[in-house]
């Protein structure tokens, strides 16, 4: 569940003290218009992203 947690945190989350921006981000699709959600934590957590 910690991990779960970590990853979240460092993949999916905005971070206002870099404003507004991921510490880790995944690479991002350019002009897809598709949006995915992916899940942590049984559904408690939530990332939207687009898919390539």
């Amino acid at each position: 569940m910690l991990k779960e947690f970590v990853v979240h945190c460092h993949e999916e989350r905005n971070h206002l003290g870099l404003d507004n921006d991921l510490i880790a981000p995944a690479p991002r699709a350019i002009g897809s218009a598709r949006v995915r959600c992916r899940e942590r934590l049984g559904g408690l957590l939530r990332y939207y992203y687009q898919a390539a």
